[in-house]
């Protein structure tokens, strides 16, 4: 599979924090995550609104286009350097 093989040899994998309570479910996030990493939940908010949920956050760059494009400062992402024991499984805990 080429995701397992391209996450082997990385050197930086990404977090993601989600606030869920400020997000307004604009989707921005969504659409301009370049390894689409998340996707608009189910779930409401207090508010409301649908939220994003991860899908896939072993393939997250940790590039935060996600926080950047964020209006609410909802959502923001950080690069984690991969231990040398850990490259072979991206295990992000979440």
């Amino acid at each position: 599979m080429a995701v397992e093989r391209r996450t082997s040899r990385r050197k930086s994998r990404g977090e993601l924090f989600i606030d869920c309570e400020r997000c307004k479910g604009c989707g921005f996030c969504v659409e301009f995550c370049p390894t689409q990493v998340l996707a608009m939940g189910e779930k409401l908010n207090r508010k409301g609104y649908h939220t994003p949920v991860i899908v896939d956050l072993e393939v997250c760059t940790g590039c935060d286009l996600c926080g950047l494009y964020c209006p609410d400062f909802a959502i923001h992402a950080v690069r984690v350097k991969i231990e040398a024991g850990e490259a072979k499984e991206c295990d992000n805990g979440g």
